[in-house]
C-alpha cells in the first residue's frame, strides 16, 4: 500500500515536471513562429501604391543617374558640337557659341532636377518607413526578450520549488524507510556501530 502510494506521488511529481517542460516548449515554439512571421513580412513587404507620376520620377531618376545617361549625354553633346563646327556657316543649326545647346541643357537641368528631387523625396519616405519598422522590430524584440526572461525566471522558480518538493518527498520516504528498517533491525547494530 505504501509502495503504491509512493509510486503514485513520484508519478505525480514527474507528470507535473513534464507538463512544465511542455509549457516551456510551447512558449519557445510560439516565439519562433512569431519571429518567422516578422522575418517573412520583412523579406516580402507589401507592395506600396504609387502614382504614375511617382513611377515616372523613379524611372527618370534611375536613368538620369546611370552611366548610360552620362555616355549618351556626352555623345549627343559631341555630335552637336561636331556637326555645328564641321558644317558650313549657313547650314549649321546652332553655330558657335552654341546658344541653342545652352538653352537645351538649361531646360534639361530645369526639368531633371525637380524630377530627381521627387524621386529622392520618395526614397527618403521609404527610408523613414524602413527606420520606423526597424525601430518597431527592435522594440518588439526587446519586449520579447524581457518576456522570455520573465518566463524563464518563473520556470526556474517553479523548477526549484518542484525540486524542493521532490526532495522533501524523498526525505519523507527515506524517513519512513528508516523507521521501517529500525523496526526490522533492532538496536544500534543496524548502522554498523556496536
Amino acid at each position: 500500500m505504501a509502495k503504491s502510494r509512493m509510486h503514485a506521488e513520484l508519478n505525480k511529481l514527474l507528470t507535473a515536471r513534464n507538463e512544465r517542460m511542455k509549457k516551456l516548449q510551447d512558449i519557445v515554439r510560439q516565439t519562433i513562429e512569431e519571429q518567422e512571421l516578422i522575418a517573412n513580412n520583412l523579406a516580402h513587404p507589401p507592395q506600396e501604391a504609387i502614382t504614375r507620376g511617382q513611377k515616372l520620377a523613379d524611372r527618370v531618376a534611375a536613368f538620369g543617374g546611370s552611366w548610360g545617361f552620362l555616355i549618351a549625354f556626352f555623345v549627343v553633346l559631341a555630335l552637336w558640337i561636331v556637326l555645328n563646327v564641321a558644317l558650313p556657316g549657313g547650314e549649321a543649326f546652332d553655330p558657335y557659341p552654341f546658344i541653342l545647346m545652352n538653352l537645351v541643357l538649361s531646360c534639361l537641368a530645369a526639368v531633371q532636377a525637380p524630377v530627381i528631387m521627387m524621386s529622392q523625396n520618395r526614397q527618403e519616405e521609404k527610408d523613414r518607413k524602413r527606420a520606423e519598422n526597424d525601430y518597431l522590430i527592435n522594440l518588439k524584440a526587446e519586449l520579447e526578450l524581457r518576456s522570455l526572461h520573465q518566463k524563464m525566471d518563473l520556470l526556474i522558480q517553479e523548477e526549484i520549488r518542484s525540486m524542493a518538493e521532490v526532495q522533501e518527498e524523498q526525505f519523507r520516504l527515506l524517513s519512513a524507510m528508516d523507521r521501517k528498517l529500525s523496526r526490522l533491525v533492532p538496536g544500534p547494530d543496524r548502522h554498523g556501530t556496536a
